[in-house]
């Protein structure tokens, strides 16, 4: 008996959706790391900043990747 092995078919049917949710998530993660500098030192607080730099650019890419999707479903 020979094993194949196969890739899954690529299914983007729910893409969108699970952008959206990313981006809702990141974007509480931002904000409770905003949040949590109040009760950061200096050194942590540089942390949260560069982090929180670096979600917002995934929102982002996120958003594009989403009108890149839109406009694939639309062909």
């Amino acid at each position: 008996m020979a094993f194949q092995n196969r890739p899954n078919p690529d299914d983007r049917s729910d893409n969108i959706e699970k952008l959206k949710n990313s981006i809702q998530n990141t974007i509480e993660n931002l904000e409770e790391a905003h949040d949590s500098m109040r009760f950061s030192n200096e050194q942590e607080k540089e942390n949260i900043k560069a982090k929180n730099a670096r979600r917002e650019e995934s929102i982002e890419a996120m958003r594009n990747e989403i009108k890149d999707e839109y406009r694939d479903q639309q062909h």
